[in-house]
């Protein structure tokens, strides 16, 4: 059986969607971020919204403070937001560049995108069985707390019997 290679693609969340940058991609598919982008305007028809969007100047903002790009000004960087794709629009992306490497790199995609969906149900399992863990315990616990009460009059010392008292005592 072959080892599982990892896949180190790196996937963001934008608008509540796992999504890749178009640099990323460009880099995957072996052509520049322009050449990539020229591609993808001119067959625009093919990515619709739930496959590929512009992000916004707040996510823009918000993926550079997080420093998965770099800054818009000075030397270098950015000067518009990225266009970002999600698992559908990376896959048609692939069908625009029509090479080679980018037919290869479709299958590279799929399974990154595949891998972290495995990953969340693997972690949605744990969670599951964690929370049994913890309703076994708190009734465990109840279960504990109700023996201890009905315990502890039996581990009290017995009370002690009046003594007789010495001396004279009208």
């Amino acid at each position: 059986m072959a080892a599982k290679k990892s896949i180190d693609i790196p996937i963001h969340t934008v608008r509540g969607q796992r999504v890749v940058l178009d640099s990323d991609l460009a880099a995957l598919y072996g052509v520049s971020t322009m050449a990539f982008n020229q591609a993808v305007k001119r067959n625009l028809k093919r990515f619709p919204e739930d496959f590929s969007f512009v992000v916004s100047r707040e996510e823009f903002l918000l993926l550079i403070s997080q420093s998965v790009i770099s800054k818009p000004e000075g030397r270098g960087g950015r000067r518009k937001p990225p266009r970002v794709f999600t698992e559908h629009g990376a896959l048609m992306a692939a069908s625009v560049l029509n090479s080679d490497r980018a037919n290869s790199m479709s299958v590279y995609v799929i399974r990154a995108f595949i891998e972290i969906r495995e990953q969340i149900a693997a972690n949605a399992m744990i969670l599951k069985r964690l929370a049994e863990i913890d309703n076994t315990l708190l009734i465990h616990d109840a279960s504990l707390r109700d023996i201890y009460k009905k315990l502890m009059p039996l581990l009290a010392p017995p009370p002690s019997a009046p003594r007789k008292q010495i001396g004279f005592h009208p």
